[in-house]
């Protein structure tokens, strides 16, 4: 499906019906990935109506020259997010860069923004990342894109790759994202908290952002729950999807309690 925005076409997918739910997936990849990592976590939660859309210059959202950085791409998302939600309150979910433009959202839209999930999160500033270690070595593959992403090197976790995660590079248009990339920093906002109830998951060996940014975050977000999950790296939603479930089911409920 697709939803005009100002200065593109925004392609997502939708499941479900209710309380409008936006997931944001990472740089390079599309929706199929958080698609396939949140979903489970709403087998047998009714009423979400879940949306997962392809952000600017991936998947099948298109990114012209008008799209010339992060200040762009978060004005299509906020755009998006009322015209997906008919301009009610929605909860907002990202992995990596996703979690980036979320908090960005959330904080630019507070009365908007109902519940916010972010998982490994890109941070503005944050260089104190470990180095990459392989926990558990297994398949061999001389694709980087699955040794440097993921920590645990089993069979499961390829057949993941392959399946959720590759098939979206390779729609990626790389000018658009090399575009980007040179203005992704979000101007600083001015200090605030987000009150609503929000969910912070942080991999213990995620040698693409670390764990301590998202630590020292927590601090703008008065009523979060925060988790640093062992065993897990910037795949978190992959690698440890049964800690995942519960945590977003748990957030889920705190979204509810807020909302009664």
């Amino acid at each position: 499906m697709d939803i005009p925005t100002r200065t593109t076409v925004v392609h997502y997918a939708e499941h479900g019906s209710g309380v409008p739910v936006l997931v944001l997936h990472g740089g390079g990849v599309d929706h199929r990935e958080p698609q396939a990592c949140f979903e489970p976590a709403f087998d047998g939660v009714p009423g979400y109506r879940r949306i997962y859309p392809d952000l600017p210059g991936m998947g099948r959202t298109a990114s012209g020259p008008e799209i010339g950085g992060a200040e762009d791409v978060l004005e299509v998302l906020l755009d998006f997010a009322d015209r997906a939600s008919g301009r009610a309150p929605y909860l907002l979910a990202g992995h990596s860069a996703g979690a980036y433009y979320a908090r960005a959202m959330a904080l630019a839209a507070p009365q908007r923004v109902a519940g916010l999930a972010l998982v490994c999160p890109l941070l503005p500033g944050d260089a104190e990342v470990p180095e990459h270690r392989v926990l558990v070595p297994g398949v061999q593959s001389e694709d980087r894109g699955f040794t440097q992403y993921f920590v645990l090197h089993t069979r499961g976790m390829l057949e993941r790759y392959e399946r959720f995660v590759a098939p979206g590079t390779q729609l990626a248009d790389a000018q658009a994202m090399e575009r980007i990339g040179r203005h992704w920093e979000l101007p600083a906002a001015a200090p605030s908290t987000y009150e609503p109830p929000t969910l912070l998951v942080v991999g213990r060996q995620d040698s693409t952002v670390g764990f301590a940014g998202t630590m020292r975050a927590a601090a703008d977000f008065p009523n979060s729950t925060l988790a640093v999950l062992d065993g897990a790296g910037h795949a978190l939603p992959h690698e440890q999807p049964l800690l995942l479930r519960a945590l977003l089911v748990d957030w889920l409920a705190r979204t509810r309690r807020g909302a009664g």
